[in-house]
C-alpha cells in the first residue's frame, strides 16, 4: 500500500515483533521499537485510513500502536484478534471496546500523565481567551473591522479572585487549578469520584457536590473521563444552574457536554462564554453557531499538541509494547 514506511529491527533475533502505527509518530518512539527487536510499519499518508484498511495492514502484525484517531470497536478487535497488544498513544481510551479485547485476550495499554501540563495549558489559555473575547477580536482585526475606540463595547472579564470549579480533579485538573491559583489567586472548588487530598492541602481546594460546583463557579473547567455517568452531564439543566457570568471550559471529551444545550445557553445568556478544545462531533461542522459567537473560542482538539507531550505519548506507547513482549509489567495496562 502506497504511504507505508517500514523500519526493520536492528537485531537478527528470531523474536522480532511487527508493529503497525496508523499515523506518523516522533522518530524517537520508532527508534525505541527498532532497537528492541521490533519491525515497524508506519502509515505516512495524508488521509486517515479506514478500519478495514488498518486491518489489512495488521494482518501480519503482532501489535498495533494507535494514535487514538479511530474507533477500535467490537468488529475491529474481532477481525484483529491475532494481535497481542494495542498500545494507544493517548490518555483517553473510550474509543476502545475493552470487553471485546478482554474476550480475545488482546492486551490494551494507554499513555497517561504524558500530556498533563500541555492540556492544562490549553484549558488555561481557553479561559483567558474567552474572558477577553480574544478569538472574536482577532477576527475583527483580520477582517478589517478594527475601527474607532468604543468605551463600553466588547468588554471582557477579569479573573483575579474568582472561583474555579474543576469537574474531574485528576492530574490535568490539578495542573489547571494550580495555574489558576498561582496566576489569579482563584478559589478552587471541585467535584470528583473521590477526594483529592493533594489539591486540598496544596491548593486549599474544596470538595463540593456537582450542583454546588455549578452554582459557585465563575469558571467551570472539565477534565473528566467520558463514561456512561459523565456522558452529556453538562446539559440544559446543568447550564441553567450556572451563573449568568460563568465561563464553561471543556478539554476532556466533547460527549461530556450537550452541544445543542450549550449553544442555547450561550444564545440566551444563561451562561457568559465557552472555550472548547473538544466538540461533538469532531471535527466541528463549519456552520456551527458556536464559531460565530463573541464569547466562544474553539480549538481543534490540540490539548496535547506540544513537541514534548507528543514525544512522551508515543515513547510510552512504544515502551508499553516493548515491556509486553519482554514480559515486564506495564504500568498503564488497562486490559
Amino acid at each position: 500500500m502506497a504511504g507505508l514506511i517500514k523500519f526493520d529491527s536492528v537485531t537478527t533475533s528470531d523474536k522480532v515483533h511487527t508493529i503497525f502505527v496508523n499515523r506518523n509518530i516522533p522518530d524517537t518512539a520508532i527508534a525505541l521499537l527498532v532497537n528492541n527487536s521490533c519491525r515497524v510499519i508506519v502509515w505516512n499518508g495524508e488521509e486517515l485510513l479506514s478500519n478495514s484498511e488498518i486491518s489489512e495492514c495488521l494482518k501480519e502484525c503482532d501489535a498495533f500502536l494507535s494514535t487514538g484517531s479511530i474507533h477500535i470497536d467490537k468488529e475491529f478487535i474481532t477481525v484483529n484478534k491475532h494481535l497481542k497488544i494495542i498500545a494507544q498513544a493517548s490518555a483517553g481510551y473510550n474509543n476502545i471496546d475493552l470487553e471485546t479485547a478482554k474476550q480475545w485476550d488482546v492486551a490494551v495499554a494507554n499513555a497517561p500523565n504524558t500530556m498533563n501540563r500541555a492540556t492544562a495549558d490549553i484549558s488555561f489559555l481557553l479561559m483567558l481567551a474567552v474572558s477577553r473575547k480574544m478569538g472574536f477580536m482577532t477576527d475583527k482585526v483580520k477582517n478589517g473591522a478594527w475601527q474607532d475606540f468604543k468605551f463600553t463595547e466588547f468588554l471582557g472579564q477579569e479573573l483575579h479572585g474568582k472561583t474555579l470549579g474543576v469537574f474531574g480533579l485528576g492530574n490535568i485538573g490539578y495542573e489547571m487549578a494550580r495555574l489558576c491559583k498561582s496566576a489569579y489567586n482563584m478559589k478552587v472548588v471541585y467535584h470528583n469520584r473521590s477526594v483529592n487530598s493533594k489539591a486540598e492541602q496544596e491548593l486549599n481546594a474544596t470538595y463540593v457536590s456537582f450542583e454546588e460546583l455549578l452554582q459557585q463557579s465563575d469558571v467551570v473547567s472539565v477534565h473528566c473521563n467520558l463514561t456512561e455517568e459523565t456522558k452529556g452531564i453538562f446539559n440544559a439543566a446543568a447550564f441553567a444552574r450556572m451563573k449568568p457570568t460563568s465561563i464553561f471550559i471543556n478539554v476532556a471529551r466533547g460527549g461530556v457536554h450537550d452541544e445543542a444545550a450549550l449553544i442555547k445557553a450561550l444564545q440566551t445568556n444563561i451562561i457568559w462564554g465557552a472555550g472548547l478544545d473538544v466538540t461533538n462531533p469532531e471535527p466541528m461542522l463549519p456552520d456551527n453557531p458556536l464559531l460565530t459567537m463573541e464569547n466562544v473560542v474553539v480549538t481543534p482538539h490540540i490539548g496535547s499538541a506540544t513537541t514534548t507531550a507528543r514525544q512522551a505519548m508515543a515513547e510510552l506507547a512504544a515502551q508499553n509494547i516493548i515491556d509486553f513482549f519482554t514480559g515486564k509489567p506495564i504500568a498503564s495496562r488497562i486490559v
